[in-house]
Formats: structure tokens, sequence, C-alpha cells
């Protein structure tokens, strides 16, 4: 389940930042400023609905949740491949970011089902099904992109993700049981505020989710900015950055399987977490000044380690707290994860078009 989730996401990856680009004419700065205000859309509503749907999944159980989130992901990609303007697309954002809880719910399930001294490893296993899932999805994407059309892979990311919510509805076991849940689910704690102080309440918790909000935000980097960017700068099509989204997926795979365990083994939680952190910094930095294309690739082994913190900080944070509050602390990380910035130059000068063919007042 996880993994076919991320191959639909994968899909979507290299694709709809070229997609924009088509429905602005061709307009590098267009599509760059529209692709941010989706990505920051979509954080705004996580902000608010993360809380609820957390703390939802906690009283309901874990299935409901996933069956949701699912639901919203298919309309968004049906959005995707049929919309005729921006606007259309930006709706699919909206309804999207409204109910996406897919992995903030696994990793409350992953709680579930864990005992506390194996979570960190079953952390790294369940981030590289996602990492397959990349894996597969970009180059799938970007394959079916290049011999058919752009608007094709969304409905392939659209039937994965109906055949993901067949599979959660008749097969997918519930598993938190109804003695675990939480007695009452009250509005009061379903809010950003609420998320707050259920994370003060715990020791050294709020730091932690701040670690885990600063990663968070360094990671959305990537996924913002990375197509527009090596278009523009390396001259790459959309199938080499498919490749390229490949590769870097199978690093993650690998250091997530192979490696998470056995570091996390020798040097604890709090080791892997600080290894992870200074490997993104130097990834992030060796990006920033690879001056041509391979030099790009030759620094995503470096960048890989980071893979170590979600495995590393999930672990130390699901150690704080039981089993009927997993659902809101998971809710209260997607929180922190939708409350980036936004893009200041789109609010300060925003597009004045809405089909291609227009120009900027």
């Amino acid at each position: 389940s996880s993994v076919m989730n991320a191959i639909a996401f994968g899909i979507m990856i290299p694709v709809l930042p070229n997609l924009l680009k088509q429905m602005t004419c061709g307009d590098f700065a267009q599509a760059s400023d529209w692709n941010v205000v989706f990505a920051s859309t979509w954080g705004v509503m996580q902000f608010f609905s993360g809380p609820f749907l957390g703390l939802l999944s906690d009283r309901v159980g874990r299935r409901p949740i996933l069956l949701v989130s699912l639901g919203g992901l298919a309309i968004d990609f049906l959005f995707m491949a049929l919309a005729p303007t921006l606007g259309w697309l930006y709706l699919g954002r909206i309804i999207n970011g409204l109910t996406a809880a897919t992995f903030s719910t696994a990793g409350a399930y992953v709680a579930d089902i864990t005992p506390p001294e194996g979570r960190a490893k079953a952390f790294g296993m369940m981030g590289a099904a996602f990492g397959f899932g990349f894996l597969i999805g970009p180059v799938l994407g970007g394959l079916v992109a290049h011999y058919y059309s752009l608007r094709t892979p969304f409905f392939v990311a659209a039937a994965l993700t109906g055949a993901n919510w067949l599979y959660g509805l008749l097969v997918l076991p519930e598993s938190l049981p109804p003695e675990r849940r939480v007695t009452a689910f009250t509005l009061k704690k379903a809010n950003p505020i609420g998320s707050l102080i259920f994370l003060r309440r715990h020791a050294q918790l709020l730091l932690l989710a701040g670690i885990n909000f600063l990663f968070l935000f360094a990671q959305n980097v990537l996924p913002t900015v990375f197509v527009l960017y090596a278009g523009y700068r390396y001259h790459w099509s959309i199938l080499i950055m498919s490749l390229t989204l490949t590769g870097t997926g199978a690093l993650s795979i690998f250091t997530q399987m192979v490696a998470v365990g056995p570091v996390v083994a020798r040097i604890g939680e709090r080791g892997a977490l600080l290894v992870g952190l200074v490997s993104g910094i130097l990834g992030f930095a060796l990006y920033a000044y690879a001056p041509v294309g391979w030099v790009y690739v030759a620094s995503a082994p470096v960048f890989a380690l980071i893979n170590f913190v979600p495995a590393g900080v999930q672990g130390l944070m699901s150690r704080r707290v039981g089993p009927s509050e997993q659902g809101q602390l998971q809710g209260a990380n997607q929180s922190l994860q939708g409350s980036r910035p936004s893009s200041a130059r789109w609010f300060s000068e925003p597009p004045s078009h809405w089909r291609c063919g227009t120009t900027r007042a």
C-alpha cells in the first residue's frame, strides 16, 4: 500500500511542474511562481487539517482516515489530468491539502503495531517503502509523459491511488483496537494551537518537533524547485530528470533499508539523527554549488544519508507518547510540515492570467 501510494506521488513530481510550464506558455518564472503557490496552499491546508485528522484517527481508528486521504489524493490527480485552467488545478490542490494524511496516519499505524525499541527501524523500513515508490514513480511518470502526453501520467496515478483505496477498504486491517482509542474527540485539541500545547506537555517533544519542522522545511525545497531548476540550469529533459530522481530514490532506499537499522543499533536514535542532519547540510551545499549536471549527480550519495533524520526523530518522538496519542503526534507533525512559508514574490506580484495566451498586468 505504501509503495503504491509513493509511486503515485512519484509520478507527479517530474510532470506537474512541466504541466504548469505548459499552462503558462513556457514561462519558467510564472511556472515557478505557480509551483510555489500550489505547494504553499497545500501547506496552509495541512496546517489546519493535520491536527484534526491526526486526533480523529486516535478516536475512530487509522483505516477510515487513510481512506479519506487516499480518496482526496485520487480526486486531485483527476483534477491534474482534466483541469482546463490553473484555477481548476488549484482547486484540486486545496482538496488534497484538506484530506492529506496518508504519511502521518501510516506513521501512527507503524507505531501501533511496533514496540518502542523497534520503531526507529520500522520507520526506516516505511521510509524505504516510500523510497521504493519514489524510485519507480518519477521514471514511470517521465516515460508515460514522453511517449503519450503530459496529462496521461495523472490518469495512471489516479488509477493506482484508486486501487490503493480499494485495498484499504477491503483488505487492510485496523491497527488501533477500540480499547486503545481516545474516549472523546474535542475541537479544542484538533487545531494547530492544541497541537503545540500537546507537544509542550511531553518532555523534549516540542524541541524534537522543531527539528522535524526544520528538516521538512529544507526537504520541501527539492520537490518545489528541482524540476524547473534542473531544466533551466542543466538543460535536462523530463526523461533525464526522471532518471535522476530514480537514482536518488535508489540511494534513499539503500540507506533506509540497509543502513538505518545497524546505525541506530550502534549509535542510537540521537546519533543517527545527528549524522543525518550533518549529511543534509553538506548535501544541500554540494547541490547548490554544482556547476554542471554530473557534479549534482555525484553529490547524491552524501545527501542520501539525510534519510537517517526521519527514522531517528520519529523513533525518539514516538517513545514519548502513549498508544492512544500516536495519531495526535503524527497530526501535529503533519501540521508543522504544512506551516512552511509561501512565496513572498507571488503575493507581492500575483500572476494575473488564468489561461495560456494572456500576459501579466
